[in-house]
């Protein structure tokens, strides 16, 4: 028996998983929430995150290793953040593995957020079962990942999955990457809303309700490249399953739908009824999942990244 914790480090919240693998089986004992109040900088969001795990192990015992989630890229090799692009303050540089290794006096791990709700959905939510799997996340970003034959798939620099990234409009909007027209850039959340003329993405659902012509129109453009970057995933991976979560996927059966239907026109080389588009199950702790299960270890089961052999993102933005 191996306990896991997983903590995972958004805008808005802290999510807090606890995980028991029994004989391979993974079960999850407890979840929970805190505010990250991210506009306090990253050492008062280090101090929160550490008082959140710390909490969790003080009432259910002492746990194994560590794994966190974070909203952007960090470099492999020394666990420093290379940019976070929707969290506010000067993360660039932040050693946040040492930090977080130093405090618990235990092994750490990092992950991306949108790769670790792709490990926790392929192992034990909407993707189990099935050996490829793509997994996305729509909100205030756009993220994702690979799974591969049971393994999350990294590539040859680590960030293979950035399904938000993927140009769609080469002179769209700019995206916080510094690229245009990604696919984030053009359907995450805050832009929907903008397109709609309202203040959230919770208004824009009640307009789109109303049948409020901007927000309809809204949500088809969304949809519209959504299901472009999806069908380019199906088109290039051959996925068994595409699982779709995170705040904006909760407007449920009406995205999904024009999400499909622009797939579906789209994907030429798969037969429409193997193409399986679904809604994540494990709600908002899937990244502290993710995050708890990759700390059993390299998630990509390539020890390469953590030895660090892959050339680091600190060494490969320096280069460009």
């Amino acid at each position: 028996m191996t306990r896991l914790l997983g903590l995972d480090l958004g805008g808005t919240n802290i999510k807090v998983a606890l995980v028991e693998v029994i004989d391979g089986d993974a079960q999850v004992l407890h979840t929970g929430s805190t505010p990250t109040h991210a506009e306090k900088g990253p050492d008062e969001v280090t101090r929160l995150i550490v008082s959140t795990g710390r909490q969790i192990i003080d009432e259910f015992g002492d746990v194994e290793a560590l794994g966190t989630a974070v909203p952007g890229l960090f470099d492999f090799d020394t666990g420093e953040i290379v940019f976070f692009t929707n969290l506010p303050g000067a993360w660039e540089g932040f050693p946040l593995r040492r930090r977080l290794a130093e405090e618990f006096s235990m092994p750490v791990t990092l992950i991306n957020d949108a790769r670790a709700f792709t490990l926790a959905e392929a192992a034990i939510g909407a993707g189990k079962g099935c050996s490829t799997v793509v997994g996305m996340t729509l909100g205030t970003g756009i993220g994702g990942g690979v799974v591969v034959d049971g393994k999350l798939h990294f590539g040859a620099f680590g960030i293979a999955g950035e399904i938000g990234h993927q140009t769609l409009d080469r002179e769209g909007p700019e995206c916080g990457c510094g690229n245009l027209g990604c696919l984030e850039a053009l359907a995450r959340a805050p832009r929907i809303a903008e397109l709609a003329g309202v203040e959230t993405f919770r208004d824009v659902m009640a307009a789109y309700v109303a049948g409020e012509e901007r927000a309809v129109a809204a949500i088809e453009a969304a949809a519209n490249y959504i299901g472009i970057g999806i069908a380019n995933m199906i088109t290039v991976l051959g996925p068994e399953r595409v699982v779709i979560g995170g705040g904006s996927a909760q407007a449920g059966a009406p995205l999904f739908a024009a999400i499909r239907q622009i797939v579906l026109e789209r994907v030429r080389l798969v037969p429409e009824e193997f193409i399986q588009i679904v809604p994540a199950e494990l709600g908002s702790p899937a990244g502290a999942i993710g995050a708890a299960l990759a700390a059993r270890g390299s998630p990509s089961g390539d020890r390469r990244f953590l030895q660090g052999e892959v050339p680091s993102a600190v060494q490969r933005r320096s280069a460009i």
